[in-house]
């Protein structure tokens, strides 16, 4: 790189206007935001110290990208301006610095709001009516998006109570990571590239020309502040802002704040920084901002950002570097998937030393080759993948495309990949010692029979001691088995066979889950066992009686009876009544409870005394139905701390909404305190 300020300048801003628009325009970014920020602190910095070469069209000056051609632009009535960051305690000393001098006295207080990493949008309401939605494009003009914003659940059509006569009200439409890996799933089943992140998925979601795409993607929105105002209350703070916001149905972030001092703030930052993975949502830091809005008007703003607030980056949890070769996995059904082994890198919090590439087709649309410098991402416990290849890296090095092997590597039969699948498949069967051991993780694991101390080392020991070959001999381990292990003391051993002892006796939908049956998953196997209690009475079920059965398709149907028929399933199941595992469940006394049959529940939030799953299963056990939005056809709405859109859709729908003691009377009492 040149040593000339006014060429590295030029270098930088073409660079920055580069990745800029793969970023807000075509939503697919080359580089991760750290390397983004550090290119544009860069060059900040060298027009800091040479004024001169500062320019009118610099990225400094501007706020986002051009909008796209392929939607209507949108004028701002107020300009939507990008924040200053921040990514150390110092630089938020530093601005708060900035704004003591700007006031000549500490401001009177700050709001602390999660940042959320999805896409800037305004919503205008007139006489409380959304008229339109509009991305923020390059913070002047925007692209209109009303029919897809129309789609989203948590925006309100009308707004509540006493609207004003029009306002524009910012705020962040994002995916919620649940929605996200449906939506990927989907991807992968279909045999289409899977998104990148749920920002990418967002941001490409709102920019649908068909709604209905948009719709089925499940979209949210956490507004965060009003930009144009006629009418409406005096307000004197953002803290009443949001307040208020929240008043007229519009969906508010719970987790915001108001603080005293910045020694809160700091405090505000170190928690979301801790619990930045608890959330359904991905977040990429805090934006802090002065309370008081006459403050803010004292404080003003520069060429690019307003002096009032400050975006506090979270470490980057993007990091890049080589991946050393490509290897596969064979899961628990079969399924093949590459995977890279990368140079240890330290990103999310932990050292990656390998990452998930999905399938081979995947991998060839992101042209990621073995000698790669690569972009690797994680976010908490989620498992860490390539992002895709950082192609100037190359520099014009010969790199060979990876190919699936022909034949599997742990049992040498072959791989396949049918016609119309994403996924090559191996054909080896359990006889393939890789799908055996995940297998048996599966079945181990607190989403199967949830047996505490049979993780993968452990198996590995048994497989390897030719100990266990299905899950049906885990019922028959015994102690002197175990003992003759090096390491295994008395109460090691009596400890894992307490816990084999007391996983004999869990519900039949635990042991339906844990067998691993494609499409069986812990709702479906609750619904097949309320009807069929006992798997001598599934195994017999006709595809007529299961497809009578309300939420049970032909794609299970078909899965299920493929299961059953297999010789496999039967010798397994006959291993599994020796061993003594119950293969029904117990008929209450006075038969199945039923009370809550006809209903249908939405449950949201956090409760005190039950997981959601719990809460879920408690319901479903008295016969109600339980699903994830809320429509005219909910019966009520249970809403736990931080309920969020949920709760507002319901309370615009007139549905009833009780909170955890109310959910347990009517778990215990039944549906009439709804007509109470």
């Amino acid at each position: 790189m040149s040593t000339d300020p006014a060429a590295e300048v030029e270098h930088l801003r073409q660079t920055i206007r580069h990745h800029a628009h793969r970023y807000y325009v075509l939503d697919d970014p080359e580089i991760s935001d750290v390397e983004y920020d550090q290119l544009f602190r860069r060059l900040e910095a060298i027009e800091a110290e040479h004024p001169e070469l500062v320019t009118d069209d610099s990225p400094t000056r501007q706020v986002g990208e051009a909008p796209s051609a392929a939607f209507a632009p949108v004028t701002h009535r107020q300009p939507l301006f990008s924040l200053d960051n921040a990514d150390s305690l110092e630089a938020l000393e530093a601005w708060e610095q900035r704004v003591v001098r700007g006031l000549e006295r500490e401001a009177a207080g700050y709001t602390c709001e999660l940042k959320i990493d999805g896409l800037a949008v305004s919503l205008t309401y007139e006489n409380g009516r959304l008229v339109q939605g509009a991305t923020r494009g390059n913070g002047l003009v925007g692209e209109d998006i009303t029919h897809t914003i129309r789609t989203i659940d948590a925006v309100p059509l009308r707004l509540r109570g006493d609207s004003p006569p029009l306002m524009e009200v910012r705020g962040e439409v994002y995916m919620p990571l649940t929605a996200f890996e449906e939506l990927n799933q989907r991807q992968l089943d279909a045999g289409a590239a899977p998104f990148v992140n749920p920002r990418n998925a967002a941001a490409g979601s709102v920019r649908q020309k068909d709604p209905a795409i948009s719709a089925e993607r499940k979209l949210s929105i956490w507004c965060y502040q009003v930009g144009y105002l006629e009418g409406g209350p005096p307000l004197a703070s953002q803290s009443e802002t949001l307040e208020w916001l929240g008043e007229l149905g519009l969906a508010v972030n719970p987790a915001s704040a108001r603080v005293e001092t910045r020694a809160e703030v700091e405090a505000y930052v170190s928690r979301a920084l801790e619990e930045r993975h608890a959330h359904d949502y991905q977040t990429d830091g805090v934006v802090i901002k002065v309370d008081s809005l006459a403050e803010q008007d004292a404080l003003g703003f520069t060429a690019r950002s307003p002096r009032w607030a400050i975006a506090f980056k979270f470490p980057a949890e993007e990091r890049t570097t080589t991946l050393k070769e490509i290897k596969v996995n064979v899961g628990r059904t079969g399924a093949v998937t590459p995977y890279a082994v990368l140079e240890p890198v330290f990103v999310g919090g932990a050292t990656v030393t390998h990452a998930t590439l999905h399938n081979e087709g995947e991998l060839h649309r992101k042209d990621i080759r073995p000698g790669d410098v690569v972009t690797v991402r994680r976010a908490g416990d989620v498992i860490p993948e390539v992002v895709g290849p950082v192609l100037s890296a190359r520099q014009g090095r010969r790199l060979r495309k990876w190919h699936m092997p022909k034949r599997c590597p742990f049992c040498d039969n072959p791989i396949v990949t049918e016609e119309g699948e994403a996924r090559a498949r191996c054909t080896g069967g359990f006889a393939c010692p890789s799908r055996l051991r995940e297998y048996l993780f599966y079945f181990s694991s607190r989403s199967g029979m949830d047996i505490e101390g049979l993780g993968y080392q452990t198996v590995d020991l048994l497989m390897s001691n030719d100990v266990i070959s299905d899950p049906a001999d885990i019922f028959t381990l015994d102690a002197d088995t175990l003992l003759g292990f090096e390491g295994w003391g008395e109460v090691s051993v009596n400890n894992l066979l307490g816990q084999i002892e007391r996983a004999k006796d869990r519900p039949l939908a635990r042991l339906l889950t844990a067998l691993g049956i494609p499409l069986i998953g812990p709702t479906v196997a609750r619904t097949l066992t309320r009807r069929f209690p006992s798997i001598d009475r599934l195994l017999a079920a006709s595809p007529d009686e299961l497809e009578a059965i309300d939420g049970v398709g032909p794609e299970i149907v078909a899965s299920l009876q493929a299961w059953a028929t297999d010789p496999e399933t039967v010798r397994l199941i006959d291993k599994l009544r020796a061993a003594g595992v119950r293969l029904e469940d117990p008929e209450p006394e006075g038969g199945r409870d039923e009370t809550l049959a006809g209903l249908t529940l939405v449950i949201t939030g956090t409760l005190d005394d039950f997981s959601r799953e719990a809460a879920k299963a408690a319901a479903e056990d008295k016969g109600a139905k339980v699903t994830g939005s809320v429509s005219k056809k909910t019966s009520a709405l249970v809403a736990g701390a931080n309920a969020g859109s949920k709760l507002a859709k319901a309370t615009d729908l007139g549905v009833p909404v009780l909170d955890e003691a109310a959910f347990k009377k009517l778990l215990a009492d039944g549906p009439g305190i709804l007509d109470r």
